[in-house]
């Protein structure tokens, strides 16, 4: 799993971001030094800036924004690929999800087709094991009547590609509201429009399958995680 949070990043390390994006999409290949120059900062601080958003080294970074780490691209059957998925699991991945979850009190869970019943799923537990007030929609209007500064808004899409959430996530940044993408495939062109995204996997399912189609495997899975640290936590606050 990756996590990549823009919104932890200061405005010089954003407008870096968005340049070494832009540059290497369109030359394919982009040496630190060159990104450092049309930053106009040292290439120190170019890796101290990938160090920042989670990568070892310039290098997986660009690999990443140029979406040439997808070794898994080939069309493994789903066993195969959830065995290569779960081989990858990021912990910290959760633990930072997890900490944003509780920073909010409200979280409204959103999603189309069956990456709504994933919502629908998370949002009966949450209820269940905490005391946020939880709702899981796919009529992006009625979201915006719930977003305020108190709310976390959680996008479920597979592929990213069914339809755009990029106009909803600005609408709720423009709320101050919290915002998330959790994505199943390895779509970095989502890195475009969203600012803070976890991809669950570094492979995509067969291009063949329609989204509906797709399986939402890993997205219970990581919920199941997810909700397992709720109930840990609740353990030990029982605790005497």
């Amino acid at each position: 799993m990756v996590n990549i949070d823009v919104g932890r990043l200061n405005k010089l390390e954003r407008a870096i971001h968005d340049t070494v994006m832009r540059e290497a999409k369109q030359d394919g290949i982009l040496r630190i030094t060159e990104a450092a120059r049309l930053c106009g900062v040292s290439p120190s601080k170019i890796s101290k800036f990938v160090n920042k958003l989670g990568f070892k080294n310039y290098k997986s970074y660009l690999d990443f924004i140029c979406g040439k780490d997808q070794v898994e691209k080939k069309e493994a059957a789903e066993l195969v690929r959830l065995k290569e998925s779960l081989e990858n699991f990021d912990m910290a991945v959760v633990d930072t999800f997890f900490a944003l979850l509780n920073r909010y009190d409200r979280v409204i869970l959103f999603g189309y087709g069956p990456s709504l019943i994933c919502a629908q799923y998370f949002e009966y537990k949450l209820k269940v094991i905490t005391q946020k007030f939880v709702m899981a929609v796919n009529e992006e209007n009625t979201v915006k009547t719930l977003l305020n500064k108190e709310t976390l808004l959680v996008v479920f899409s597979t592929t990213g590609r069914f339809r755009s959430f990029s106009e909803l996530c600005s609408y709720a940044r423009e709320k101050n509201s919290g915002c998330v993408l959790i994505a199943e495939e390895y779509n970095t062109e989502l890195l475009n429009d969203h600012d803070n995204i976890i991809f669950l996997t570094k492979s995509f399912q067969k291009n063949s399958l329609a989204p509906y189609e797709k399986s939402r495997a890993l997205f219970f899975i990581f919920i199941e995680v997810v909700l397992q640290q709720f109930i840990d936590l609740r353990s030990d606050d029982r605790k005497p």
